[in-house]
């Protein structure tokens, strides 16, 4: 525990190339995941990244085996899954089951890859919980292109993509490609979700690409600054995982998602107070309007009186 507060040590860890590499990653990370985020959550897709990055578990997996880079392996299972789940959940009522189905196949077959893997311990569990010393210059070259791609992409696709998560029906109606769209979105989750393999492992990518957009939106309705609210809260928690991880040599999952967590805490707190503040000005206001007798509406409901609010 005293390891976690050694700043000297962790001051001195800075300034290794290995740990610099893993912060630009992080960087990178939270930048496409925060981006991401809000429509993630507005179009209710939580569960379809955990069911995203077991496949990215599989493909990682199964790179390890060959003895291929693992980002490669992960890339390739992850858009796999996105795939499969916008081909095969086109339908709001089987989505979950989709999901569901393929997140347990992914899982399953990831573990017997990994039993079928004969090197180090530690590169299985790495794929898990993530590993930044396995993040190496290369590694960081596939993962700023593959981000460039996915923001590049959302850029051209944000707008018809956001008119069809906030009103799919008159989208529709108004000739938006939803289900193309749908496809489209869910492979750039798919990259994404990849890119967090080496980060914050497979099993726990979803602290970024869910929970700082989800502490997002407890605090505004508008989705950019939504936007850019989880920007900041994915980079936060990134960025500090990554450092409070490094004195102890602890995984940099636990802290990521301690920080994440964190944020959507505070993000709920501040909500239900501003809330609760709302409320009680609205009863305030209502409690200091007169009411009047509306007698003509009164003569025409049998003679009983109607409270009318004065300017309603």
């Amino acid at each position: 525990m005293d390891k976690l507060f050694d700043f000297g040590m962790t001051w001195q860890l800075l300034g290794y190339p290995f740990v610099l590499t893993a912060l630009l990653a992080a960087a990178v990370l939270g930048l496409v995941a925060g981006m991401l985020g809000p429509l993630i959550v507005m179009r209710r897709m939580s569960f379809a990244v955990h069911g995203t990055s077991e496949l990215a578990f599989t493909g990682a997996a199964a790179a390890l085996l060959v003895g291929v880079g693992v980002e490669y392996g992960a890339l390739a299972g992850a858009v796999l899954a996105a795939l499969l789940l916008g081909l095969l959940g086109g339908r709001e009522s089987e989505r979950d089951s989709v999901i569901g189905a393929i997140l347990s196949f992914g899982l399953g077959l990831g573990v017997l890859l990994l039993w079928f893997y004969p090197g180090r311990t530690g590169n299985k569990f790495g794929i898990l919980v993530g590993q930044i010393v396995s993040i190496q210059t290369t590694n960081l070259i596939v993962l700023v292109a593959a981000a460039v791609v996915v923001l590049l992409v959302l850029g051209v696709i944000y707008r018809p993509l956001l008119f069809a998560s906030v009103d799919p029906h008159v989208a529709a109606a108004r000739g938006v490609p939803a289900r193309l769209l749908s496809v489209v979105f869910a492979v750039l989750v798919g990259v994404a979700t990849a890119l967090g393999v080496q980060i914050v492992g497979a099993l726990l990518v979803v602290a970024l690409m869910v929970t700082p957009a989800a502490a997002a939106v407890r605090l505004t309705a508008s989705p950019w600054r939504a936007t850019v609210l989880a920007v900041v809260f994915a980079e936060v928690a990134a960025l500090g995982g990554i450092v409070l991880s490094l004195a102890p040599g602890a995984p940099v999952s636990a802290f990521v998602t301690a920080i994440s967590f964190l944020i959507y805490l505070i993000c709920r707190f501040v909500a239900y107070r501003r809330d609760s503040a709302r409320v009680g000005r609205q009863l305030k206001d209502a409690g200091s309007v007169p009411v009047v007798i509306d007698n003509d509406a009164a003569r025409g409901r049998g003679g009983r009186p109607s409270p009318r609010s004065i300017g309603t």
